[in-house]
């Protein structure tokens, strides 16, 4: 477990991240909830960010990108719960998207969005839920973030008169 911090991002998802801050991601073959899931309560189990909600200041975001080509299934739906259990049993859901095949490519950020405003339980994550054929390949990283990278690609072989 994991408690939830306000700086920086925080693996939330199918992504780990070493003390070396590389991340790896976790291939997804069947339906299944993060293997991080932050504990929203303080370490000595007194009310952290729960109790205030997590809104109480701009951000955190949800961000998910594809990591690695899917292969096989339908779709992919990705949701966001949280829980007052720590494998995500019972689960409030908060959001919830559905991405086909064809939007699962590597580098894709599926996800993108400040965190709804809800009253969430002590334990958040997320749960991805595979439609069709199991895949064989594909991965994700999921993570919480304060700053919300942008970086937005132009087409080349344009100039900019000023």
């Amino acid at each position: 477990m994991s408690t939830f911090q306000t700086t920086g991002a925080r693996a939330i998802g199918l992504a780990t991240i070493a003390a070396d801050g590389t991340r790896s991601a976790q291939a997804i073959t069947a339906t299944a909830i993060s293997t991080n899931v932050i504990d929203l309560r303080a370490p000595n189990g007194t009310p952290a960010v729960v109790d205030d909600g997590l809104n109480a200041v701009s951000g955190p975001y949800l961000v998910v990108q594809v990591s690695q080509v899917f292969n096989n299934l339908t779709s992919l739906a990705i949701s966001l719960e949280s829980s007052a259990a720590a494998g995500l049993t019972s689960a409030t859901v908060h959001y919830s998207k559905t991405i086909l095949l064809a939007g699962l490519t590597a580098g894709a950020t599926v996800v993108r969005i400040p965190l709804p405003p809800d009253d969430y339980l002590r334990y958040l994550g997320v749960r991805y839920t595979v439609s069709g054929t199991a895949p064989t390949t594909g991965s994700v990283y999921a993570f919480l973030t304060m700053d919300l990278n942008r970086n937005i690609a132009y087409p080349g072989a344009f100039t900019v008169d000023v």
